[in-house]
């Protein structure tokens, strides 16, 4: 007997049909992998399996038996006995998972008295095992800590430990490595394996990395527009793929094998094709094609696709292929005067005995047209780093200089794309004000100009003109880091900082970003800092790349250098963590770190 059989599923919300008559198999103990773009429907159906989209206004139809139990015909009291208790979940985003108020070993103890009737002592200790079972370092300790208090690893592993408690016959596991840095992504990977294993549970694993599914299923079901383009065994499927589309997803992943190489087309191709790719569903759209409420995947708009498909297809690009634009990089030689350098930079956090140095002894340039990629684990500085190569912090010693000029004129001249656009762009305002805002602090008073402008900008980063009223929500994920580029420009800078600006994006629409930030670098001569724990993107974006470990740069060269011939034991240990697409070499690099590690 099948521990998740799904036939024929259909999910609509509205208008949208977000998943269109897929149907799959799940046995006991196997380990399945939900593979596609943002928008293709695979959160929707992990939702599904649990019963998540009663009450929703969603038209659910089709079979969903999960571990014996028709979630269709399910009463409310059966389905809480399915979530949790069979069949678990654990969410993209622990820290909006996790209620901030109440330590994570009561919230763990309180799923398992809900579901097992146990007293309060037995429910406290379930949490403090569990907790240890997912590799919490002094468990009972730290069960009394809240979710502020842990790293983004181990509050990831804390909704593991609390999908664990009721030992479950399924794990759904939604996007669970999505923007932890390689090291911990490995890490969360390695228990995830270990733990069925152990305990012989069902994973379905929902992910728009390749890699990741890579790393850690039996079978791929890769998705496109809620339907199954390709299912088979994970060898296969990612061996040899047998559909075009599955070719595509596989060639827009970045790889750490490959070189940068240069892309032949014209100005703008990249932006306006991937920009009108991107936008062809794009009214009322939430996140990279979803509809407000429909859930984490959303699924994309069935009517816009065959639009979108057809520009993508022309100007289809690679990660590989698409980062430098047209003609090749324009960095200036090593005799040109660096147009940005750090000499020294140290910054501290905290007073007296718990102060602490987040950067220390930092010294780097750049010059015009070159692309300088900054690579490290989290808390190693990175971004602390870009923030004082901006102006948004300031040294605790040490001096950033612009053309060889000391801070007063560097802060117009460089400017920052930042991780989450949705934070960084106000919810209550159109993007065009957003994006008019360097150049009404440059002192510009003149309203029909400011429109022209912002509209200019909108177009050349590959977004229509017609978009300056619309708000940050009514975009997708790639056009409001499209935004957040459009408003970076707005100051005519000379130096971008990117800040994790593709982490939380699928591969191809990291692509289009990567293919719009090396466009505009070879056409404007900018010199970019790329600020990333994605040892694939960087390499496929930088010219010279810098290696940080707790503050310090461990090692600075070619990119084609460090990447081939590392020197530092740091950076091979982070090359050997990066997820790679052959599953047999997966499991060689699984078997090697075998030692136990905390994040």
């Amino acid at each position: 007997m099948s521990l998740v059989d799904v036939t024929d599923l259909t999910v609509e919300f509205g208008a949208l049909r977000a998943v269109d008559g897929l149907s799959f198999r799940l046995a006991p103990g196997a380990a399945l992998a939900l593979v596609g773009e943002s928008g293709s429907g695979k959160s929707t159906v992990a939702s599904a399996l649990l019963g998540l989209h009663r009450g929703t206004g969603a038209r659910v139809r089709g079979g969903v038996r999960v571990a014996g139990v028709d979630v269709q015909r399910a009463g409310d009291e059966e389905l809480r006995r399915l979530r949790g208790g069979r069949a678990a979940m654990v969410f993209q985003d622990p820290l909006s998972s996790l209620d901030p108020y109440y330590a994570i070993g009561d919230q763990i103890a309180e799923v398992y008295r809900v579901h097992t009737r146990a007293p309060r002592r037995a429910a406290r200790a379930r949490a403090v095992e569990v907790l240890g079972r997912v590799g919490i370092p002094d468990a009972p300790r730290r069960s009394r800590s809240r979710p502020h208090e842990f790293s983004g690893g181990m509050r990831q592993r804390a909704l593991i430990a609390m999908a664990l408690a009721c030992e479950p016959d399924l794990l759904i596991a939604d996007e669970p490595t999505t923007a932890l840095d390689v090291t911990v992504q490995a890490q969360i990977l390695d228990l995830l394996h270990a733990l069925r294993e152990e305990t012989g549970m069902g994973l379905l694993l929902v992910t728009h990395d390749v890699g990741v599914a890579a790393e850690s299923v039996d079978e791929v079901l890769v998705m496109r527009h809620g339907r199954a383009v390709e299912h088979g065994p994970v060898d296969g499927v990612l061996g040899a793929p047998a559909q075009p589309y599955t070719r595509e997803l596989l060639g827009a992943v970045p790889r750490v094998d490959m070189a940068r190489k240069p892309v032949r087309g014209g100005t703008g191709a990249v932006a306006k094709a991937a920009g009108a790719a991107e936008s062809a569903g794009l009214p009322g759209a939430g996140a990279d094609g979803e509809v407000p409420g429909a859930g984490a995947d959303g699924g994309a708009a069935r009517a816009a696709v065959s639009d979108a498909d057809a520009v993508a297809g022309a100007h289809s690009v690679t990660a590989a292929d698409a980062v430098t634009g047209g003609a090749g990089p324009v960095a200036g030689g090593a005799g040109e005067p660096p147009v940005l350098e750090a000499a020294g930079l140290r910054r501290e956090f905290g007073r007296g005995k718990r102060a602490f140095a987040a950067v220390d002894g930092v010294s780097l340039a750049v010059r015009r047209g070159e692309t300088l990629g900054i690579v490290g684990e989290s808390g190693s500085g990175k971004t602390t780093l870009g923030r004082m190569l901006v102006g948004l912090l300031d040294p605790t010693a040490g001096e950033v200089r612009f053309e060889g000029r000391s801070r007063g004129g560097v802060r117009p001249a460089v400017q920052m794309v930042f991780q989450d656009p949705v934070s960084s762009l106000n919810p209550r305002r159109g993007v065009g004000e957003s994006i008019a805002d360097p150049l009404r602090a440059r002192g510009e008073r003149d309203e029909g100009r400011i429109r022209e402008r912002v509209r200019e900008l909108l177009e050349r980063v590959g977004l229509e003109g017609a978009h300056h009223d619309r708000y940050p929500h009514e975009f997708s994920g790639g056009q409001r880091q499209r935004v957040g580029i459009a408003r970076a420009l707005a100051a005519d800078p000379r130096v971008i900082v990117c800040d994790e600006p593709v982490s939380a994006l699928d591969v191809t629409t990291q692509a289009q970003v990567i293919a719009l930030l090396g466009e505009l670098q070879r056409e404007l001569g900018l010199a970019l800092v790329f600020v990333a724990h994605d040892l694939a993107v960087v390499r496929q974006v930088s010219d010279r790349v810098a290696v940080m470990r707790r503050g310090r740069i461990v090692e600075e060269g070619p990119a084609d250098r460090v990447y081939a011939s590392p020197r530092d034991p740091y950076t091979r240990q982070l090359l050997n963590a990066v997820p790679s697409l052959d599953p047999g070499i997966a499991a060689r690099r699984r078997a090697a770190r075998r030692e136990p590690a905390a994040v």
